[in-house]
């Protein structure tokens, strides 16, 4: 039963992408093992109901803190970024959506970083190598940090059931809002104008 909704699911966001003109690389299992179904995006969230389709409801709680390490193998941490503004993107190469809204991200990220807000990508592939992963995220034009994932952080942030998740971490360290899937432009943009209005 599980599996036909989560089918009937990726049917939706599939017919979306296409409608949209998205296309991406379809999902390859014998690359990525954990959590195959991460291609199946479910439709966009608004923060208020985004907790019900995420492993974990993290809004008003401290962000999981992290140390990850970049493509480049330098050592990344959520803690360098105290007092600014943190947008934490979980996505993978195989995943339609977040090519979608990741050079959204990027012009974001450039409109909004003088203002404290950075991006830090959380790639969920298994199986590649960061030369990979850099060609992906350099082919949607995106130079804000790719960081290398690790269980253990995913399992911190609820498991990352669905991809992309997205985090906004307020500039005292706490989840303001997170999303499921991949909303529109207009929606990021208002997410980060009131997780930046946050303390300020």
């Amino acid at each position: 039963m599980a599996r036909r909704v989560t089918l009937s699911i990726g049917v939706v966001v599939a017919v979306s992408i296409s409608v949209l003109g998205c296309g991406g690389k379809q999902h390859d299992s014998s690359k990525v093992n954990r959590r195959p179904a991460k291609q199946d995006s479910p439709p966009a969230q608004q923060a208020d109901g985004t907790a019900d389709l995420m492993g974990v409801d993290l809004r008003g709680s401290s962000a999981p803190g992290f140390t990850l390490k970049d493509l480049h193998g330098k050592n990344v941490s959520l803690a360098d970024y105290k007092g600014r503004v943190v947008l934490v993107n979980f996505w993978a190469t195989y995943c339609g959506p977040c090519k979608l809204e990741m050079p959204w991200l990027e012009q974001l990220q450039r409109q909004y970083q003088n203002d404290g807000l950075v991006i830090l990508g959380i790639d969920q592939d298994e199986g590649l190598t960061e030369k990979n992963i850099e060609t992906a995220a350099k082919h949607v034009g995106v130079s804000y940090p790719i960081l290398m994932s690790e269980p253990g952080v995913s399992k911190a942030y609820g498991g990352v059931d669905y991809l992309p998740e997205t985090f906004y971490v307020d500039r005292k360290g706490k989840v303001l809002l997170q999303t499921a899937g991949a909303p529109t432009k207009e929606q990021i943009e208002a997410n980060i104008r009131q997780t930046l209005a946050a303390g300020a």
